[in-house]
């Protein structure tokens, strides 16, 4: 087994600081950073943090995309807040109602990615572990420097990540997914490439400036239709086949009618830069 797995699920015993989750935007790009050293673990607080900044993305006209990364440090997320979490063992229900109460944050916050009306792309320069790592799996991008690592290692202190296996079941094969659940064992950034679970590995120096540039491609694309081809994806995805091609010739169809797209094609037959509506 990798010698640091152990380690990357003990929860640190520093406070949390006063602003957990830092959210920035400028030029369309709204980037969101976890800031709860050393683990930047997904506690109650830092969980209503962050949605509490994606909501507000989600209702800004003026953001396009969203950049999901972390603090300077060794770690992206190492997941929920053990420390946090076992406390409540001493509660008169021995926990239950705060374990229910967290898992159904996270589950709300994960969705909240994957549906989110603007592209979230996750960049990963550290360790993503537990719910960490189904954070980096719920974004539409994910960009790693080759120092980064990824596990779903519950496993290990006899909790099997269930909930995180939600989102990585639906990026990587479901065979990696599970040697990855079933060992605890942690993946280099090469091997995410290879399963999925990142699209890029880049060197530590440069995560910043790809991932700017991937945001900034993005951003200049018309806003309708990133809005709507995210949201046809996501609900294509879950269909047969038959229904997939109904509800996606649907949506071109939508699409096709669409201001932007009107103003696109006219653009491209003009030789012009086009104007994008703002969504």
């Amino acid at each position: 087994m990798d010698d640091g797995v152990t380690d990357n699920l003990t929860v640190p015993t520093a406070h949390e600081p006063h602003q957990p989750v830092v959210a920035e935007s400028s030029d369309g790009i709204c980037r969101i950073t976890l800031s709860n050293p050393p683990a930047n673990a997904l506690s109650i607080a830092v969980m209503e943090a962050l949605q509490a900044a994606l909501d507000a993305a989600a209702g800004d006209p003026e953001v396009r995309v969203i950049v999901l990364a972390a603090g300077p440090g060794k770690v992206f997320s190492a997941g929920h807040d053990l420390k946090e979490m076992n406390a409540h063992r001493s509660d008169p229900d021995a926990g239950r109602a705060f374990f229910e109460r967290t898992f159904a944050m996270c589950a709300r916050l994960m969705q909240s990615v994957v549906n989110h009306p603007k592209p979230v792309i996750a960049a990963i320069d550290g360790i993503a572990t537990a719910a960490g790592c189904q954070l980096v799996a719920s974004c539409d991008l994910a960009i790693a420097t080759d120092r980064s690592r990824f596990g779903v290692n519950g496993i290990d202190v006899g909790l099997f990540c269930s909930t995180p296996a939600v989102a990585l079941s639906r990026k990587v094969h479901r065979k990696h997914a599970m040697e990855m659940l079933l060992t605890g064992e942690m993946v280099d950034a090469a091997s995410a490439r290879e399963y999925g679970l990142v699209n890029r590995v880049v060197p530590e120096q440069y995560l910043n400036q790809i991932v700017d540039k991937y945001a900034q491609t993005i951003a200049a694309k018309s806003p309708f239709a990133i809005q709507l081809g995210k949201h046809t994806f996501q609900a294509q995805s879950e269909m047969g086949v038959a229904a997939a091609y109904d509800h996606a010739s649907k949506a071109m169809v939508d699409n096709m009618l669409a201001a932007d797209a009107e103003e696109g094609i006219a653009a491209f037959f003009g030789k012009r830069r086009p104007e994008w509506k703002k969504s």
